[in-house]
């Protein structure tokens, strides 16, 4: 017995290794199953070219796809197939090669036993290491009967086994009813499903339904097909993830740190909640720009607005982006949430906090956000993982929530201020008929902050904050009385 016998081998899949703890069991046959289109074709053949580069022996079996339809399929990836061997029974009328037409098996003229034995001879003679099997739906057709074809997928299995080869056998679910057999005489069942939206692009999801002997990251994990091949971006789980030491508060440079008790601190999230306009992304751009100029790298989440519009808007107000965008230390991401899955997401996230040690992460807005999950539950229960890992890691995390309705009664979209560490609440509120803005911090776990309401205001210079409107009342609801001194109120800056 080979002492690696069903130990972890390469998947040659970005992401799936980490999902599976390791990659497939060696030595062992595997089922990857899904509906036409799903992307188990491209999965084979990365699992094979990635033994190709190891020198292995790899075969690619195919009863569905030609020779010529393989090659084609790897080149719009920009992937070769050299040293990788093709055994092709296909019907020469799918067949997309003139020259081969005479010398292809037809395998609905075959009887089951020679369509199985031409696949077991040319593995006899290549001896090859990794095999990729599509697909059993062939198998199930000619073996007319869920008995003969269980059998025939026994046999395989046993063959597979004695041969020493890491088997990959693709089923494209064609049967009126999912034959659940093959998931009891697997190794490993890998399922891979592709959905579609009402609007936007398809989604596509993998699970792993079992594999012997391994304590899987179970649950759905997002992947998509880009030129390259399949990418599966694994499930966050934050206490996968070690801890960091944290540092100083993390300061905006702007008189709203003494509202927050001096700064943001590290390893926590806080919520700016607000209608829209009134100044949650300008006090989110104040703590980036601040931790640009210490020295520190900054990631900013765009759902709603564009790139050239969040730099116009901060240069306004005197904070110039443009060198750190150009340095690579301040990492814009523009989302689209039609075309984003939430796991890519948070694959984003992890990317700029692992490789370019960000220290501030802003998501502007969670109302984009919002728009990438199926569910509010959802959305919550992801957040919830998203923010705990930026909080093992030490990262300030500023979320900014857009109220619906602008003055009086407004309503959060999305219930999120119990999970976040500190909340600010920005305002209007109308007095002398003009629009005036409100701040105030009514949540802070960690030390103390100002109870007060204050008047805020957005000018050239940057942010001023006013004293505390202690002689307003109501001023929450957007509609205050006033029983103080005009002089109590910021002036407006001289044309």
């Amino acid at each position: 017995m080979e002492t690696d016998d069903a130990s972890p081998i390469v998947t040659g899949v970005e992401g799936l290794d980490y999902v599976l703890r390791g990659g497939y069991a060696k030595f062992r046959s595997h089922l990857v199953e899904g509906r036409p289109g799903s992307g188990k074709t491209t999965l084979g053949l990365q699992f094979l070219l990635n033994g190709a580069q190891n020198k292995e022996r790899c075969l690619y079996i195919t009863l569905s796809e030609s020779k010529r339809e393989l090659l084609s399929v790897a080149s719009r990836h920009g992937l070769s197939l050299d040293g990788i061997e093709i055994l092709e029974l296909v019907p020469p009328e799918l067949s997309l090669d003139p020259s081969q037409l005479q010398t292809l098996v037809h395998s609905s003229d075959l009887e089951l036993g020679e369509t199985v034995q031409s696949a077991l001879a040319e593995i006899e003679r290549l001896k090859p290491d990794r095999v990729v099997f599509d697909s059993l739906s062939e198998i199930r057709l000619l073996s007319q009967g869920s008995l003969r074809y269980r059998r025939q997928v026994l046999a395989l299995k046993s063959f597979f086994l004695l041969s020493n080869a890491t088997v990959l056998l693709l089923d494209d679910l064609t049967a009126e009813h999912d034959d659940l057999n093959l998931h009891s005489i697997s190794h490993g069942v890998i399922r891979l499903e592709q959905l579609s939206p009402v609007y936007g692009g398809e989604r596509r999801r993998l699970r792993v339904i079992k594999m012997r002997g391994v304590q899987i990251r179970g649950g759905y994990h997002d992947f998509v097909i880009r030129p390259g091949g399949l990418t599966v971006f694994p499930r966050l789980v934050a206490s996968d993830h070690e801890m960091v030491e944290y540092g100083p508060p993390a300061s905006s440079e702007t008189s709203i740190d003494n509202l927050a008790g001096g700064g943001l601190e590290r390893g926590t999230s806080t919520l700016l909640m607000g209608p829209s306009g009134v100044g949650k992304s300008t006090i989110a751009s104040a703590y980036c720009h601040a931790a640009l100029l210490r020295g520190e790298s900054v990631l900013v989440l765009l759902f709603d607005e564009t790139k050239r519009i969040f730099m116009a808007r901060a240069s306004g107000l005197g904070m110039n982006l443009e060198a750190f965008a150009e340095e690579g230390r301040l990492l814009l991401e523009q989302i689209d949430p039609a075309e984003l899955s939430p796991g890519e997401l948070s694959a984003r996230i992890q990317s700029a906090v692992g490789r370019f040690n960000a220290r501030i992460v802003v998501v502007d807005s969670l109302t984009g956000y919002l728009n990438t999950m199926s569910g509010e539950q959802h959305l919550v229960l992801q957040m919830h993982e998203i923010l705990t890992y930026l909080n093992h890691k030490g990262v300030v995390t500023i979320l900014v929530l857009a109220n619906h309705g602008l003055i009086g009664h407004v309503v959060a979209p999305v219930e999120m201020t119990y999970l976040c560490d500190s909340v600010m609440l920005l305002r209007f509120f109308e007095s002398g008929g003009r629009l005036r803005r409100a701040i105030s911090v009514v949540k802070r776990r960690v030390g103390p902050h100002e109870d007060t309401i204050r008047e805020f205001k957005i000018t050239a210079a940057g942010l001023a904050v006013g004293e505390p409107l202690a002689d307003f009342r109501g001023i929450l609801t957007g509609v205050p009385s006033f029983e103080g001194k005009k002089a109590d109120l910021l002036e407006d800056e001289p044309s």
